[in-house]
């Protein structure tokens, strides 16, 4: 790939020749949103190499080959990562290759369930990130791992926030870092109104930019909860309508997430590092070693206002038919009351892989 790249802006999407370096593809395309890579000669195998290493430094967006391409490379194209086509000459034989979307899941649509080579290498090399940034910042206080974690995966992170009753001291951190970095919240729509009264009243406190509210996909909700009852029947099917699908859906954006998770919260939790990898994505949870104290104190530090069921004895807010106020040793103790429930399936990589695969989208023959 030398110099003689052509670079150029086609209405609002980057057109880049089989020539052009990557670093020079990616920056663009974080200004385009969507990249066409042309091939000039279908016996130009540059393109294939060049859209393996797009996709292997974290490109999230459109990628389209254009050019002389021929039907019989259209298993190349997918395994490599593009997911649209344009050929010069389209022909029937293109509508008959019934080209499909797979490089999301990272699996060869009807070959095996092993990630492509380019898509293995991303996840290999995010695993040593990590390990890397849990060395340097193992104990590093909050705002030092969150600033850290917002300039290492610039553009692809959010944070996860329940405006719960803990809620307000991460999104500070947050704001005190960068004010513009996505925050995602689920309306389950069966949270408490003070949730929801407290959620505009942070945003407004905190001048937080970005705040997306995911919501249950209306569809399945009349199909799996058409009485609303649902959570009394199968909570665990409630949970995975209501949060787990709609974050996996809001989730494809990014490649890392902050979350608001204590080792103090038990369960599971209790081993919590500041990052962890799941296997796709890095979960960042930079006020997992403050206990309860600590979090107090840093709410009157910071001048935060409290969650108004705080003081009628909740330690952890969820939604009103699965919460009660917490009589035990931690904070989730009142969560599933009655039940050994203690998570609600958000952290299972498991299930949000499921909830992507529900939506994964065709790739589109551009003719």
């Amino acid at each position: 790939m030398g110099s003689e790249a052509v670079l150029r802006d086609v209405h609002a999407r980057i057109e880049i020749d089989t020539a052009t370096a990557p670093e020079t593809a990616l920056e663009a395309g974080r200004r385009a949103g969507a990249i066409d890579v042309r091939f000039p000669g279908f016996k130009d195998g540059r393109g294939y190499s060049l859209a393996a290493l797009i996709r292997e430094s974290g490109y999230a967006g459109e990628l389209r080959a254009v050019g002389d391409i021929l039907p019989d490379q259209k298993d190349c194209l997918e395994r490599s990562g593009f997911d649209a086509i344009s050929p010069d000459t389209p022909s029937p034989r293109w509508q008959r290759a019934g080209f499909t979307h797979a490089y999301q899941l990272g699996i060869a649509r009807g070959a095996t369930d092993r990630p492509p080579v380019y898509r293995a290498r991303a996840l290999a090399a995010r695993k040593e990130q990590v390990d890397a940034l849990n060395r340097e910042h193992s104990a590093s206080p909050p705002q030092t791992i969150i600033a850290a974690s917002v300039d290492a995966f610039s553009g692809r992170i959010a944070m996860l926030s329940s405006f719960g009753v803990e809620a307000a001291l991460g999104l500070a951190l947050l704001a005190q870092v960068d004010r513009r970095v996505p925050v995602l919240f689920l309306d389950t729509q069966r949270h408490f109104p003070q949730t929801l009264t407290y959620r505009d009243q942070l945003i407004a406190h905190l001048g937080l930019e970005d705040v997306r509210i995911l919501t249950p996909d209306p569809a399945e909700a009349r199909a799996l909860d058409s009485d609303g009852k649902l959570y009394e029947r199968d909570s665990e099917t409630c949970c995975e309508l209501r949060k787990v699908r709609p974050l996996g859906a809001g989730l494809e954006d990014f490649d890392a997430v902050i979350t608001g998770r204590k080792r103090a919260h038990g369960g599971e939790r209790q081993s919590l590092q500041p990052f962890e990898f799941d296997g796709e994505r890095v979960m960042i949870n930079p006020v997992a070693g403050i206990d309860p104290a600590g979090i107090a104190a840093l709410y009157r530090q910071m001048n935060l206002p409290a969650h108004p069921l705080r003081e009628q004895g909740y330690a952890s807010v969820g939604c009103w038919p699965c919460t009660a106020p917490s009589a035990g040793l931690h904070a989730r103790d009142g969560r599933w009351p009655g039940s050994d429930r203690s998570e609600c399936g958000i952290f299972d990589q498991a299930r949000t892989d499921r909830a992507v695969a529900a939506r994964k989208r065709a790739v589109r023959l551009i003719g």
